[in-house]
C-alpha cells in the first residue's frame, strides 16, 4: 500500500531552498540598510521597490512623498537606490559638498558588460581613470586639427 503525497520530495526541496534563499537575501539587505545612513522613505515592495508609488507625473508623486517624509527621501526604484531632494538649500549643499559621490552612474551588470568592465568613458565611474580618459579625449579628439578635419561632415 503506497502512501499518496500531493508533492514530491523534489518539489518540497525546491520550495524549501527558495524560501531559504529569499530569507537570507532579505536578512542581508536588512543588515546592509541598517549600516547605511539613508534618509526616511516609505516601505518598499520586493523586486519593484517604490516604483508603484511613482506615477506618469513623477514630480507630483515626489511632491506628495516629500510632504509626508520630508525634503530628503530615499526610494528604491527596482534595484537602484535613489535619493530625492526637494529643497533648494539641501540640493545646493548636496551638489556643492557631495558632488563626487553623486557624479557616477549606478553600476549594473548590463553596463558592465556593454562598457567592457566600465572602460568606456561614457559608462565609467567618476574616478582617476575617467579623468585620464577625458583628458585624452579632449587632447586627441577635440583638438583644433581634429575639429577642422570633421568640418565637411558638420557642414553637410
Amino acid at each position: 500500500m503506497d502512501l499518496y503525497l500531493p508533492f514530491s520530495f523534489t518539489t518540497f526541496a525546491l520550495i524549501l531552498s527558495f524560501v531559504f534563499l529569499f530569507l537570507t537575501k532579505w536578512k542581508k539587505s536588512k543588515a546592509a540598510n541598517k549600516l547605511q545612513k539613508l534618509p526616511p522613505g516609505p516601505m518598499k515592495l520586493p523586486i519593484i521597490g517604490h516604483m508603484h508609488l511613482v506615477s506618469s507625473l513623477a514630480h507630483r508623486s515626489f511632491r506628495d512623498l516629500t510632504k509626508k517624509y520630508g525634503p530628503l527621501i530615499h526610494l528604491k526604484l527596482g534595484e537602484t537606490s535613489t535619493i530625492v531632494v526637494s529643497s533648494a538649500e539641501i540640493a545646493k549643499e548636496v551638489l556643492k559638498t557631495q558632488d563626487p559621490t553623486f557624479a557616477a552612474r549606478p553600476g549594473t551588470l548590463a553596463l558592465e558588460i556593454i562598457s567592457y568592465n566600465h572602460t568606456a568613458i561614457s559608462f565609467s565611474p567618476y574616478d582617476d581613470y575617467w579623468r585620464q580618459m577625458r583628458r585624452i579625449c579632449i587632447l586627441e579628439l577635440l583638438s583644433a586639427k581634429q575639429v577642422k578635419s570633421f568640418g565637411s561632415i558638420r557642414n553637410d
